[in-house]
């Protein structure tokens, strides 16, 4: 377990590098599975990544420029979001000589400018590629719809159909066609 820590740390280091050296972008790496959100990284590991002095991280904190996650015990800790909101500001800061009054609202935009860009995506794709459940608080979320659900809804219907047609006699339940419950089994039972 360990290893595969070590590992997935390591996958999020090369992308927090190529965000930091614009050859990728926080759209590309939420596309290709990274949490964008996960905090990961220390302060120190943080500034190292994006080439500047922790007391500016900490500055930005203060000033809710970028505002990192904290551990239990108040250690601030960064996600890709927040290493991608740091590169934009200091380039704005260095580049642009934007003040810190004007880097915060860029910021805000741009990521209000990204989730707007994601909603349209997600409103462009089909009718029907997506369903919803229910997440662990009971909230509705929307779930993408994979081919490998479409196949276990598939088998559903055909052991389904199975058990309504294939044995008959007084011990076994006859299900009609319409009904709306689901039967659940498993073929690991004896």
């Amino acid at each position: 377990m360990a290893r595969m820590d070590r590992e997935a740390r390591a996958l999020y280091e090369m992308c927090a590098l190529a965000l930091v050296e614009s050859r990728a972008n926080l759209d590309g790496a939420d596309e290709v599975g990274f949490d964008i959100d996960l905090p990961i990284f220390s302060v120190g590991r943080t500034a190292e990544l994006a080439n500047i002095h922790p007391q500016t991280l900490r500055q930005y904190d203060r000033l809710g420029l970028i505002e990192p996650q904290r551990t239990g015990g108040g250690a601030r800790r960064y996600s890709l979001r927040d290493i991608d909101r740091l590169v934009q500001a200091q380039r704005l800061s260095q580049e642009e000589s934007v003040n810190l009054a004007g880097i915060a609202r860029i910021l805000d935009l741009q990521e209000e400018n990204r989730q707007l860009r994601r909603e349209i995506k997600r409103l462009s794709r089909p009718n029907g590629s997506s369903i919803f459940a229910a997440d662990a608080d009971g909230d509705i979320i929307e779930v993408q719809r994979s081919n490998q659900a479409r196949l276990w809804r598939h088998e559903i219907q055909v052991h389904r159909r199975e058990l309504t047609s294939g044995r008959s006699g007084d011990d076994m339940p006859q299900y009609p066609e319409d009904e709306k419950s689901v039967v659940l089994w498993s073929e690991y039972l004896d």
